[in-house]
């Protein structure tokens, strides 16, 4: 995702065995899929690199410092095309965990209303 007309997704890194079955989704992903994901998304660096024996991972890079991790292990290149696009529209801040479901500036001095309210 773009902010302030930026993408915040520098580098993706695309690791994989070239040996392990847990690895064949995203190798026919770099095959098929990747060549097009990289002409459509030409502000991003992608990356490939081999790591023999281990499960396949995409690694995003972001502006602020921040990095995500997603284990694509035994997944088909259609799933994995969809996570490598929610890497690259993700703004790469950490999850903050709300208080209380109802956010508000000016909190209601009776209560947050519920449907359990009779009248």
């Amino acid at each position: 995702m773009a902010l302030r007309g930026r993408w915040q997704l520098q580098k993706l890194i695309v690791s994989y065995c070239d040996w392990g079955g847990s690895s064949r989704g995203l190798r026919a992903f770099i095959e098929n899929n990747l060549p097009a994901f990289k002409e459509s998304n030409r502000q991003l660096e992608v990356v490939t690199e081999l790591n023999r024996g281990q499960h396949p991972l995409l690694k995003g890079l972001y502006k602020n410092k921040n990095e995500r991790v997603v284990c694509v292990k035994n997944m088909t290149p259609e799933d994995i095309q969809l996570y490598a696009a929610r890497l690259r529209n993700a703004l790469g801040r950490k999850v903050v965990k709300l208080k209380t479901r109802h956010v508000t500036k000016h909190p209601s001095v009776q209560g947050t209303w519920t449907t359990d309210v009779r009248l």
